[in-house]
């Protein structure tokens, strides 16, 4: 990996180096044929926080690690303005993110292909997802064995979360030992993209074993300006290397955008790609009309349930001195284990917020610590978190430029709970969570809600609540969703509607968001992209 100037020419140039980059570069080096160029615009993954898991505290709100975006202020959010934290770092979102792998539910695949995408359902790509897959377990009807990407269970456990699986039982919720068979409802305990208890990116699982092969270049420090495009087709893209000079690499058979639901439509603007209302009022040329660019943006909004108790273990009552954290940093040296392998959530729950729904609405993740805000220090007496998430959101946000200079942030509006079945949702999410902690295997602990605060009982105080604790859990997707209509920006082989060798391999593309974590879906998207090109040629 390198910042000097690139060789002329490249057959393909993938603007992004993160979790969709990775796998690209990989997959389509692997042709010896083919030349490909990698241009990601943060750096190395070489701090030990990004390796160790619990790492993410440091890394998220770090410009050495992410983008540090923020939303516009929200009203759904009781006019609250959010982080948004997005990775600038070789494998982008995976060398930050909660590593938990999730797939998400096969209706979510199936209802891509109703909306016009052939090809999406689930049965076209639940082979996609084996073959990327290394499972704890091995090989079966719905885990693969020796693929590139690490599956494996937590390496901790905790009383209070075993307590809150046995609740979620009596509650009426089934228990499950896997998540990722189709129909995740149920509570459980998530797996992770660990080895043996560190990080596992797709840098170190794509990327790095295709660094060897001499007809693959990445670029970091390289953040890309514009795509230039001739006669109606991409021909290449410029960038600003870490010397600062521009640099222009050409890509004789096309350029693939992999910069996620932020970068890639950001990018698309920037070249004059997208509404032209939109550009003309952020002073860009307009090139190629394509009004869906930047919109449809969808995103799981958690809201943060917290609850003290009495009697139990949790890491707030763990991490009280120096001496404490020597301990924890010492059995992690020495045996990977601890509360430094720690995902930000452990235990994790799908269920119906009511029964009116086919399939589980809501996703929790529930962790044995609780704090003010995310960022912020450890409240000092124990408590736990039932973070719950509405899985399929109906309200739909932007992200738009702000003007033509490449340095300027976009401006995102996620215009949650802007809809009310949104709201409707939350309000039952919040009491959902609070019939859980009522079951009697919670008893013991005498859970006393903190927030929102239990004397808030009515729907429209609860929804007032949601706005007032309710947070990104980071999965934004849609901005360049893919469809056979003409509102979709790509078509379903990812190329972009309009301009020839020009497409787009990201979280961006999904028309609707999957029910669940987001990381592993997007690498589906790229190693299916990588099938759609390797077969064209």
């Amino acid at each position: 990996m390198t910042s000097s100037s690139p060789s002329p020419a490249y057959d393909y140039v993938i603007v992004g180096g993160g979790t969709a980059g990775c796998v690209l570069a990989n997959r389509l080096s692997a042709d010896p044929s083919l030349r490909i160029l990698m241009l990601e615009a943060g750096g190395k993954d070489d701090w030990h926080w990004f390796h160790i898991p619990v790492g993410y505290l440091y890394c998220i709100g770090n410009p050495r690690a992410d983008w540090c975006y923020r939303t516009q202020p929200e009203d759904g959010l009781n006019g609250r303005d959010l982080a948004y934290p997005r990775g600038r770092v070789l494998g982008g979102c995976s060398s930050i993110n909660g590593m938990i792998y999730m797939r998400g539910q096969a209706r979510d695949y199936d209802e891509w292909v109703a909306l016009g995408n052939p090809g999406w359902g689930w049965a076209d790509v639940l082979p996609i997802f084996k073959r990327s897959e290394d499972h704890h377990g091995g090989a079966s009807d719905f885990h693969g064995g020796g693929g590139e990407w690490r599956v494996e269970r937590q390496r901790l456990s905790w009383d209070i979360l075993d307590a809150f699986r046995t609740a979620a039982v009596e509650a009426g919720i089934p228990r499950t030992e896997d998540f990722n068979r189709g129909d995740n409802e149920g509570v459980g305990y998530f797996e992770v993209n660990q080895r043996r208890g560190i990080r596992w990116n797709t840098r170190k699982a794509f990327l790095s074993p295709a660094l060897k092969r001499p007809n693959l270049e990445v670029f970091t420090g390289a953040e890309v300006h514009r795509i230039v495009m001739e006669n109606g087709a991409a021909t290449g893209v410029t960038y600003r290397g870490r010397d600062g000079a521009l640099v222009t690499a050409e890509a004789r058979r096309e350029v693939i955008l992999a910069a996620g639901a932020v970068g890639s439509p950001r990018l698309l603007e920037l070249s004059g790609i997208g509404d032209p209302d939109v550009l003309r009022e952020n002073g860009i040329e307009v090139r190629h009309a394509a009004p869906g660019v930047g919109t449809n943006l969808q995103d799981h909004l958690q809201l943060r349930l917290t609850f003290r108790v009495t009697g139990a273990r949790t890491l707030n009552t763990m991490v009280t001195s120096q001496l404490a954290k020597m301990r924890m940093g010492l059995e992690f040296a020495l045996a990977r284990t601890g509360p430094l392998t720690m995902a930000p959530s452990q235990l994790g729950i799908f269920a119906r917020s009511d029964p009116r729904h086919a399939s589980a609405n809501v996703e929790f993740h529930v962790q044995p610590l609780s704090l003010e805000a995310f960022g912020g220090g450890l409240h000092t007496y124990p408590a736990f978190t039932a973070s719950v998430c509405n899985l399929r959101p109906t309200s739909r946000g932007t992200v738009h430029v702000t003007g033509p200079d490449p340095s300027a942030n976009p401006a995102i509006r996620a215009n949650y709970l802007s809809t009310q079945e949104d709201r409707t949702v939350a309000a039952e999410s919040i009491r959902l969570a609070r019939r859980i902690s009522a079951q009697p295997a919670m008893s013991g602990y005498r859970p006393e809600e903190v927030k929102p605060g239990a004397e808030l009982q009515s729907t429209e105080e609860l929804i007032t609540a949601a706005g007032a604790i309710g947070t990104t859990i980071f999965h934004p997707v849609g901005t360049c969703r893919m469809g056979s209509d003409e509102g979709a920006v790509v078509d379903p082989s990812l190329m972009l509607k309009g301009v020839r060798r020009l497409r787009v391999a990201d979280a961006s593309v999904m028309p609707t968001i999957t029910s669940g974590n987001t990381c592993s879906p997007t690498i589906m998207i790229a190693e299916k992209a990588a099938d759609l090109i390797l077969g064209r040629h």
